[in-house]
């Protein structure tokens, strides 16, 4: 017995799916193949990375054997006809009504009773279940035509009444009830195999189809014109499918170069030519689409002091729209080192709402003044912590960063970044982190590091001078060589010591002939440096950090470097009250704002101290 087919081509904010439809005979062995690619398919999505542990067995295969397959319509989507399955969704026929899971779950004389209230009869009642999709095409819309498409189906098939099981974890159930199904009363229950809630939903065909009524009825008039058989698309179904995670060590290495996320804005050709062609790729691991929740804050931060019912914030939103769809309003930023593409706010209203909590410390003409400023941070260990907490606080809005180095195990204990970051250059890494706080940011890597040859580039650019450096690198030749450039520019210079919560300022703008690191190595210039012997260069470091105020644990960590101590001790809590400290200093520089030249010490040991306790007793009682 052929198996039937017919395709349907369904359109979402112009993001066009093809859905096959295929119904498979109820007996039959010519079929077995193709029904163990389907239950493969749904038990793999069903599985989730481990939350529905039935749906995979002791061997490590994904399992979803049910007899309902035979007899029932399967659909699957794609975004393109040879393109991976993104998509499933089953319609059983009163054929098989007897093994209805409904009808098991509630029970035969119960159910009966549900057809008798409903005015249908078996020959007329059809399920809906297992619809599955792959997160990345979640937030495309392709549960919602694949709802619509099954629905259209029943309805075109002469259902009077559909019915089915739905859980409840996620909001399936009120998903399902912008579709018109509504919940059969005391039917709820937990089910151990979908660890979560289950109830079941019934939808009357007489009453449309909800907020998708429209849609439903398109379809149902177009299933029975675009029928046609072709086998050899059907045997591909399964074949092209994403790999298991267990299938992923093939060697495949990952991107370790790219650090600039992709712009896309819909309402451009282009651009929307660039996003079809992505969504239509393999490129994309996941889709976060949070517009209309990013909407709601944007229109809350502009009123603060009114409290918007539903409908009203719903009004004020789309006023904001202004005829756009929400799909197409703002950016869409792909991040090719994790595929994830993201849509979220334009440029103006994103930072708006993102720097919201800082009013009051900094306010708007601040905030927008901060980001029209320039940042160089050489040295991105310790400078990671700097350029991730400027970011966050919006403190610049375009960076140039410099380190030659790549993230290795041992810099793990102070910088932040995941076990796979490892042999991630710096320069990268810290790039992709600050594009993912802020995706506008303007940056620049130099990922060899500041040579002679990459030093005026660093500073001037091409014509954008840097309005401040940072500077954390270790290399002495690049600490003073990059002082000596940014004196003659007259540009500011911060650094933070990771020792003693130690933030050393030079105002070179304010003080242009000031000595380098306020006169602590002398007269010596970058280029004498090569002449210094091995113990002249540490000599020069002890005085570049000042001997007499380090910390003792670091005083006494030099005489035990390359033998007991691969390298000088840093802590997390050390670098990351160092980002705080240049991230303070930089806001304070850029702003006008008080902030001299000096080395300042916020030494923890010192203020987490008894002498500090504001909460200490005296006889017991708190002072």
């Amino acid at each position: 017995m052929p198996v039937e087919r017919r395709d349907i081509r369904t359109l979402d904010h112009d993001v066009r799916w093809h859905v096959s439809a295929f119904r498979i005979p109820r007996s039959g062995a010519d079929h077995a193949d193709r029904v163990s690619r389907l239950r493969e398919l749904r038990a793999r999505i069903l599985y989730d990375n481990g939350r529905r542990p039935e749906f995979r067995d002791a061997c490590g295969a994904h399992v979803d054997d049910q007899e309902l397959d035979y007899g029932a319509w399967h659909f699957i989507a794609r975004r393109h006809p040879r393109g991976p399955v993104l998509g499933y969704i089953r319609l059983s026929t009163p054929e098989t009504g007897e093994l209805f899971q409904s009808r098991a779950h509630l029970g035969e004389q119960r159910y009966e009773q549900l057809l008798a209230e409903e005015g249908a009869e078996p020959a007329n009642t059809y399920e809906h279940s297992r619809l599955v999709v792959e997160h990345r095409a979640r937030k495309l819309g392709l549960g919602v035509y694949l709802n619509a498409v099954a629905i259209g189906a029943a309805h075109h098939l002469g259902a009077k009444l559909m019915i089915g099981t739905s859980g409840t974890k996620d909001g399936q159930d009120r998903f399902h009830g912008r579709f018109g199904f509504h919940p059969v009363p005391g039917t709820r229950c937990y089910v151990e195999r979908y660890t979560e809630d289950v109830v079941i939903l019934r939808h009357r065909t007489a009453d449309g189809a909800g907020e998708y009524t429209d849609l439903v009825s398109e379809l149902r008039h177009r299933f029975p014109s675009l029928m046609h058989d072709d086998p050899a698309e059907w045997a591909s179904a399964g074949s092209e499918n994403p790999p298991e995670p267990a299938a992923l060590t093939s060697g495949v290495a990952p991107d370790r170069d790219a650090w600039q996320p992709v712009l896309l804005e819909p309402c451009h050709a282009a651009d929307y030519a660039t996003l079809t062609a992505l969504l239509e790729s393999d490129h994309i691991t996941a889709v976060y689409d949070t517009i209309d929740a990013q909407l709601a804050e944007l229109i809350s931060c502009r009123e603060p002091h009114l409290r918007h019912t539903e409908a009203e914030l719903e009004h004020k939103i789309e006023e904001q729209l202004a005829g756009v769809e929400p799909w197409a309003y703002g950016s869409w930023f792909w991040y090719p080192w994790s595929g994830r593409l993201v849509h979220v706010l334009p440029r103006e209203e994103f930072r708006l709402v993102r720097a919201d909590r800082n009013r009051g410390k900094i306010e708007r003409p601040q905030q927008r003044q901060l980001r029209e400023h320039r940042i160089g941070i050489i040295g991105l260990s310790v400078g990671n912590s700097a350029a991730v907490t400027m970011a966050l606080e919006g403190v610049g809005g375009a960076f140039r960063l410099a380190d030659f180095d790549d993230l290795s195990l041992s810099n793990m204990n102070r910088l932040r970044a995941s076990v796979h970051h490892l042999g991630v250059g710096k320069a990268v890494l810290c790039a992709r982190q600050m594009y993912e706080i802020d995706p506008y940011l303007d940056i620049e890597i130099f990922t060899g590091g500041l040579t002679d040859e990459t030093m005026t580039e660093f500073f001037h650019g091409d014509g954008t001078p840097i309005d401040l450096l940072v500077e954390e690198c270790d290399t002495p030749y690049v600490k003073i060589a990059a002082r000596e450039c940014a004196r003659a520019l007259r540009i500011p210079v911060v650094m933070d010591c990771n020792d003693r919560g130690m933030l050393d300022i030079e105002r070179f703008d304010l003080e242009p002939d000031r000595p380098l690191l306020h006169g602590r190595i002398g007269d010596l210039h970058a280029a004498d440096l090569p002449e210094l012997t091995p113990q002249a260069k540490s000599d020069l470091i002890l005085a570049m950090v000042d001997a007499d105020r380090i910390s003792p644990e670091l005083a006494a960590s030099f005489g035990e470097i390359g033998r007991t101590l691969s390298s000088w001790p840093q802590l997390a809590s050390d670098v990351a009250l160092g980002g705080a400290l240049v991230t303070s200093a930089a806001r304070r520089i850029l702003l006008g704002r008080p902030c001299e030249s000096g080395r300042f010490y916020v030494d923890l040991d010192h203020l987490i101290s008894p002498d500090y306790n504001t909460a200490a007793t005296h006889d017991g009682i708190p002072a």
